[in-house]
């Protein structure tokens, strides 16, 4: 199996284009085309765990978090990252990294961190805009039925719980062909007009390429006419964060303890308490401070998420509980979700969970 295969598994499964601006995924160090000799999941890649690589005689680290956010302008001893990257490349392992792919997963970080705190009725808390498109093309009348099944198997027409939608209209379309043409109607020279159909069908970002090769693959026409807009529609199957509900709502000192048995941590940061039950819950794995604002719109009576600043904390309004339980201690369920999936899609091949522990935080 080559390192390329894994990727694939990991693209289909937590598209890159899903990512935010500011990250890095994808391959940041190594050679897709080498066999792979194992894979290693981890949080973050550090060097302990580029050890950990090598020890097992493994050529592939699975990380959520990159090594590399910015580029690098030199490569020495000097940094964390360069001596990761340096011993990386000298060993020769190659380093894939996932990041915000799947904290917009709608199955991804928030969601597991839900699942693994007990909520229900899980939703996604900010679905993401500008993911949606829509394709209209223009195809001849007879031939539109075996376009469209073609565009359906390529993810056009799939929108939330729905697939081979599309919506058709009935025109006039003409064309005339140039001495360099090879029209498939009609002859060059001659103005052909042909009863055809434009098609609309919606698709999401990631499918684009493999959509236009089927369009261009089963098109009739030599050149093909079509547009491609992007909609403001928002994607409830994509996004930020995740809200639920706990079975049986808590007293807010109550909720705060069973926060910190869930998540194994004694600390927790927090905003002032309101005095009232909670039952809805929102959660965003990771630096949250940005879903603030989010959660409490969807009215959520608390928000668990990592890395709140003093000013944050103000934004509860009092009407919201804010808790802030760490970085590390909201996204750690992360690498055994990303360790799991490959193993369902790729069995019997050696795959293992790290054993370092990449929290940097340490409390006394």
């Amino acid at each position: 199996m080559k390192i390329q295969q894994v990727i694939d598994v990991l693209v289909e499964w937590a598209p890159p284009e899903y990512a935010e601006n500011f990250d890095n995924v994808g391959l940041l160090v190594g050679d897709a085309q080498k066999d792979c000799k194992g894979v290693l999941v981890t949080l973050d890649t550090l060097e302990n765990v580029v050890d950990e690589c090598i020890a097992k005689e493994f050529n592939l680290i699975v990380s959520f978090h990159p090594i590399i956010f910015s580029g690098l302008k030199k490569i020495t001893p000097s940094t964390y990252v360069e001596r990761v990257v340096a011993k990386a490349i000298k060993n020769d392992i190659a380093i894939y990294a996932i990041h915000t792919a799947l904290d917009n997963h709608r199955y991804g970080v928030s969601h597991n961190l839900a699942e693994n705190l007990g909520l229900n009725l899980i939703k996604i808390l900010i679905p993401k805009k500008q993911t949606i498109r829509k394709l209209t093309t223009y195809v001849p009348k007879n031939d539109a039925a075996n376009l469209l099944d073609k565009l359906y198997e390529a993810g056009a027409g799939a929108i939330g719980n729905y697939d081979e939608c599309s919506f058709s209209s009935l025109g006039k379309g003409s064309f005339k062909g140039n001495q360099n043409s090879n029209p498939s109607l009609g002859e060059k020279g001659k103005r052909t007009e042909v009863d055809e159909l434009q098609l609309n069908l919606i698709f999401e970002l990631h499918a684009q390429q493999k959509i236009l090769q089927a369009l261009f693959e089963y098109h009739p026409y030599e050149e093909v006419a079509y547009e491609i807009y992007a909609l403001e529609n928002k994607n409830q199957t994509i996004g930020m964060g995740s809200i639920g509900e706990i079975e049986n709502q808590m007293e807010e000192e109550d909720f705060l303890d069973w926060v910190r048995k869930k998540l194994n941590t004694n600390v927790l940061r927090h905003s002032k308490k309101m005095g009232k039950s909670i039952k809805k819950v929102a959660v965003l794995g990771g630096s949250g401070s940005f879903a603030i604002k989010a959660a409490r719109n969807s009215g959520a009576d608390a928000f668990i998420t990592a890395d709140l600043k003093y000013h944050d904390f103000f934004q509860a309004e009092n009407q919201i509980l804010l808790i802030d339980a760490g970085h590390y201690e909201t996204e750690q369920f992360t690498k055994k979700l990303i360790l799991d999936h490959l193993i369902k899609k790729l069995p019997n091949f050696a795959i293992a969970l790290s054993k370092s522990n990449s929290n940097p935080v340490n409390y006394s």
